[in-house]
């Protein structure tokens, strides 16, 4: 068995990230950006693509914990003779030095004595290059300079030796001595900055997440864990652009052994607009403005040819391929790199937008001439496909429909702009407008609802329930106890509410999605859930979820993209932003009924 996602934790630079196993060993990372080739591969390819591991000979792990609100790990060993902290950070750079990328590994003796073992192993390019190294020695000290095309990497720290393409050494430490190694990236034609001195760079790191985390505005019952996901949105996103990945990995299985694996390192529409609104709520309007930026910068190429998502730069094409030579996680296979769904037509993407940028108008953020004529563009590109089929907010790779998701989605976006000129005095062809809005609402609740089975349904074509028609009251297209709505829950507790209390997003046995095999429960439609529940005063229900759904959360406070109760792990990408984006929206609604 592969190692568990729940025994990763996530180190962030908010430029790239990388997943550190609880035993020590680093088994994901892309330099310099979240979406770069990746340097350690071996959590979908096995030690032989590249990890970094540092552990305690003969210990066992008896703690992990982050320091304060930051990405810096310390995990503690034990063995029979002593007792060991390691760290781990990536700093984040300071002002002056804003493309530096470092990975900061240490280890303090704080007890007795004992041996810890350090082994390197670099395979650029998804574990497919083998580097050139030159190895520097200087007395107990060594540089390492590995080089592959355009990429570098240099290790500065304790003498390693060479043993063939694998760096190793043991050290013997007693209570007090410390050892650290500094890892740094740079364009191999570059020069390399200065070695970090660790604890300033540690203490630098803790600083500045502490300060970003001290404008959190949270309360209630989950507090603790609302504010660990908003840390977790900060830290995928990059600092430079302002975009947020979906999440750092790409093909982490949706089925252990399937074929549905797909490639998260890029920034979706949905998933930043979304984010807009929990920033919003937790107090960070110039945070949520940033993300604004990223937004209207990406679109502003062409609206009239809006992508569902773009690289970190806001990059239109993401080409997606395999690769071959990797087994993929848990023999999940094929590994893919870009994601083909770039090119797809989901008609709830302007929806999504255009309730976000509405939430950031009622928080004071004041429009200008590009921001407010980019929407409008939106809105034009809408109704210039407004009866055109789509693949849903699922990404259905099947045969295209009218998913009443989408519909709805549509509908919001409508009265969003009707709402922007009627409360803001924006201007805007607003006759137009209503009468699209007011045609698609009577649409969706004629040919969305199924009066027979007296509930929603996926699409206009089919009979089957999706767990995305509980965003409906959300976006305000009814209300939560509507009796359409309480039905249409009925159903979703019957048809995707599995035995052990966890949702799926619809049954892939209806063949829809036009994909082979199956998929585990899907976090955020639980969440969505539990604010259903919260919102129709089914208060124990909401809370025995809520609940439930924490209780899957790792012990650093990260969430996967879904959940096996089978299996007991967590499965897909990771960490995954929908998820943590739905456990904020979740515990906010029981914060506002309870409250």
């Amino acid at each position: 068995m592969d190692t568990p996602l729940e025994k990763y934790a996530l180190l962030s630079d908010q430029h790239s990230a990388a997943l550190v196993s609880e035993q020590g060993s680093i088994d994901w990372l892309c330099l310099p950006r979240f979406d770069s080739q990746a340097v350690f591969t071996a959590i979908l390819g096995g030690e032989d693509a590249g990890h970094w591991t540092l552990e305690a000979v003969d210990g066992e792990v008896v703690d992990r914990r982050y320091v304060g609100d930051s990405f810096v790990l310390q995990t503690t060993w034990r063995t029979p003779t002593g007792q060991v902290t390691v760290t781990d950070y990536m700093p984040v750079a300071a002002p002056d030095q804003p493309t530096r990328h470092d990975l900061m590994r240490s280890v303090r003796c704080d007890a007795g004595h004992l041996v810890v073992r350090n082994v390197l192993r670099i395979r650029f390019s998804y574990g497919e290059a083998v580097p050139y190294f030159r190895n520097v020695t200087d007395g107990d000290a060594c540089e390492i300079l590995a080089v592959a095309g355009p990429d570098s990497l240099l290790l500065r720290g304790p003498l390693l030796e060479q043993r063939d393409d694998v760096h190793v050494g043991e050290f013997e430490l007693t209570a007090g001595d410390e050892l650290h190694w500094d890892l740094s990236w740079s364009p191999s034609f570059h020069e390399y900055p200065e070695v970090l001195e660790p604890v300033t760079g540690m203490e630098a790191t803790i600083a500045a997440w502490n300060d970003w985390a001290s404008a959190i505005d949270v309360r209630g019952p989950y507090a603790e864990q609302v504010r660990r996901s908003l840390l977790t949105l900060r830290a995928l996103t990059d600092e430079v652009t302002g975009g947020i990945v979906a999440a750092p990995t790409t093909s982490l299985p949706e089925e252990f052994g399937g074929s549905r694996n797909w490639d998260y390192r890029y920034v979706w529409l949905r998933d930043s607009a979304l984010t807009i609104e929990a920033l919003l709520a937790h107090g960070f309007t110039d945070g949520a403005n940033r993300w604004r930026h990223w937004l209207l910068r990406a679109i502003a190429g062409d609206p009239n040819k809006l992508r569902i998502m773009y690289g970190l730069g806001g990059e239109r094409h993401l080409p997606e391929f395999e690769l071959d030579h990797l087994p993929g996680y848990e023999n999940s296979t094929p590994v893919r790199i870009g994601n083909g769904a770039a090119g797809q037509y989901q008609a709830d993407v302007v929806g999504e937008v255009m309730v976000a940028l509405h939430t950031l108008r009622e928080a004071g953020v004041a429009e200008d001439e590009f921001s407010w004529g980019l929407q409008k563009s939106m809105l034009d590109f809408q109704e210039a496909n407004l009866e055109r089929r789509d693949h849903g907010i699922w990404e259905m790779r099947g045969d295209l429909h009218h998913f009443t998701h989408s519909r709805a989605m549509m509908w919001a976006a409508f009265d969003r702009g009707v709402r922007a000129v009627e409360e803001y005095g924006l201007d805007g062809p607003v006759e137009r407008w209503r009468e699209l809005r007011d045609r698609m609402r009577a649409e969706v609740l004629e040919r969305g609802f199924n009066e027979q089975l007296q509930s929603f349904t996926q699409t206009y074509e089919n009979t089957e329930v999706d767990a995305s028609l509980l965003q409906l009251p959300q976006v305000g297209l009814l209300a939560h106890d509507d009796p359409r709505m309480l039905s249409t829950v009925a159903r979703i507790e019957a048809d995707l509410l599995d035995e052990h209390g966890f949702v799926h997003r619809y049954r892939t046995a209806a063949g829809t999605d036009g994909l082979p095999g199956d998929e585990y429960s899907f976090l955020i439609c639980a969440f969505w859930l539990v604010e259903q529940y919260a919102r129709s005063g089914r208060l124990l229900d909401a809370c025995a979820m809520m609940d439930r759904l924490v209780g899957v959360s790792t012990d650093l406070g990260l969430l996967a993209e879904e959940y096996s109760p089978v299996y007991g792990r967590l499965a897909g990408n990771f960490p995954q932003a929908f998820s943590h984006l739905g456990l904020i929206r979740a515990a906010d609604a029981l914060d506002e009924v309870l409250g």
